[in-house]
């Protein structure tokens, strides 16, 4: 039975669909003003692995993440750049394309829908009209309109907090035309240079919130199963996305509400102004993608993430025990048993609020198994559970022997092998000085075997004799 945590409750709940055997999840994606960082992915893979777990679960999942494609920092950039000269869908087109990039590589399935915010400006101003009619917004005399937080009863229901407590523990943006200082923009006036559109009020341009309650209702319904995003959205985006949506509709927006842990480095918390600050890309210029990927589901989604390159280098070193568990093997896809044992204690982790700690700990006594046991209907649970979170997805060689760069000065007195010189680090290089070992050892070289082994440590590669052969695989 599923139970996830619901910060609406604070505390795990079973799962309870409103129509049976099926999802309907929105999750707040990106602002595409520049290249995705650290905090994206988690929120990337976190509600990838979600999705697939539903599935797994025989749920059928209707995914909508949004992307963000007007706000301020968007203008803000693209009138900054020349190379834009104010065109935000030249900047925003970029950044989405980028972000799509990053998220391939990561290995996230594409949610169902992504919405932009642009392609519902009349969505929008159709919730602010019936806001305002209801007597929940209003048209301040600067041309903005507002929502009116103290006519909502409910504010602060999903934070826990007093309307009182939030206003005293919160930065407020200080503006004499709000009837309260917690009030937030849902429409704001046009402004010299900013993208702007005909509205009841004056041209002008939607809020951050506004979108968010637009589009899920459009594509999931006024009421649906589950809504995440970061922690840092909990409030006030969502505390907003509450108000505005259950005054408009008169019902609950979201049964369930998901937040995923914030992102630390060195363990501080992510920030630009500290310079700890890494997009994607960066990392991935690093590491490989499935080291990044298994790294955030090492952690439970709920817990902060310490990013380190000690913790990736650890991530990396434990996601090859698995791979090395499975070279040399003819894997068996077909239909997990789930009645199985360690199928089954995966099942049971998954099912508590995704305790992907718990699951990856089955898949490393799994590796254990098979390496004792020699079992291919192991090694084939193995690889075929880490399917279900989108990990071990390639043939292990491709991974193993990944990313080798450089060059390899090869001295041998091997008929079979090349004249001393530089060579290139090519696979095919580097079968030929295994070769070459092989040859040394038969003809009780072993200096030159021991050599060559060296030479190949040296530069990353770390050869393991079996009684198959010998593999090799980067460092």
């Amino acid at each position: 039975m599923l139970k996830i945590y619901n910060t609406l409750s604070r505390d795990k709940q079973t799962f309870t669909p409103i129509e049976p055997n099926k999802v309907r999840m929105y999750v707040c994606g990106m602002t595409v003003y520049d290249f995705c960082h650290l905090g994206h992915a988690r929120v990337m893979v976190v509600f990838d692995m979600v999705t697939r777990w539903f599935r797994a679960s025989d749920y059928e999942v209707t995914y909508v993440r949004n992307i963000t494609d007007i706000d301020d920092k968007i203008i803000k950039r693209a009138n900054e750049l020349d190379e834009y000269e104010g065109d935000i869908n030249k900047l925003t087109n970029k950044f989405i394309q980028a972000m799509n990039e990053d998220s391939d590589k990561l290995g996230i399935i594409r949610p169902d829908i992504e919405p932009r915010a642009t392609q519902y400006i009349e969505g929008m101003i159709n919730m602010i009209s019936a806001l305002i009619e209801k007597g929940h917004a209003y048209h301040a005399a600067n041309g903005d309109v507002f929502y009116s937080v103290r006519s909502f009863n409910d504010y602060g229901k999903l934070s826990g907090k007093s309307l009182d407590d939030l206003r005293a523990g919160e930065r407020v943006e200080v503006d004499s035309f709000k009837k309260d200082p917690m009030d937030f923009v849902l429409w704001k006036s046009v402004k010299p240079n900013e993208p702007n559109w005909d509205s009841p009020w004056g041209k002008g341009r939607p809020g951050w919130h506004i979108e968010c309650s637009v589009m899920s209702a459009e594509h999931l319904g006024a009421h649906f199963d589950i809504h995440g995003g970061g922690q840092d959205l909990q409030f006030p985006h969502h505390e907003n996305e509450i108000a505005q949506s259950e005054a408009t509709h008169s019902c609950q927006m979201a049964n369930y509400w998901m937040h995923n842990g914030f992102v630390r480095v060195d363990d501080e918390k992510m920030s630009k102004s500290l310079g700890n600050f890494f997009t994607i890309r960066e990392v991935l210029s690093k590491y490989d993608a499935e080291v990044v990927r298994f790294f955030i589901l090492r952690a439970h989604y709920r817990s902060p993430l310490n990013y380190s390159d000690k913790h990736l280098d650890d991530a990396k070193l434990a996601l090859t025990r698995l791979y090395t568990a499975l070279r040399g093997y003819e894997i068996i896809e077909s239909e997990i048993d789930w009645h199985h044992p360690q199928a089954a204690r995966f099942k049971v982790a998954m099912d508590d609020d995704f305790n992907t700690p718990e699951a990856m700990a089955v898949l490393f006594d799994l590796a254990n198994e098979v390496n004792k046991t020699k079992s291919i209907e192991i090694a084939s649970l193995l690889k075929n559970l880490a399917t279900v979170v989108g990990l071990l997805q390639r043939e292990p060689n491709a991974f193993l022997q990944v990313g080798v760069t450089g060059y390899l000065n090869i001295t041998t007195n091997s008929d079979t092998a090349s004249a001393t010189g530089e060579v290139g680090y090519t696979d095919a290089n580097i079968n030929q000085m295994i070769l070459n070992r092989v040859e040394a050892k038969k003809s009780k070289n072993f200096a030159e075997a021991d050599a060559i082994r060296k030479q190949l440590a040296d530069a990353g590669i770390v050869l393991e004799d079996t009684p198959q052969g010998t593999t090799w695989r980067r460092a």
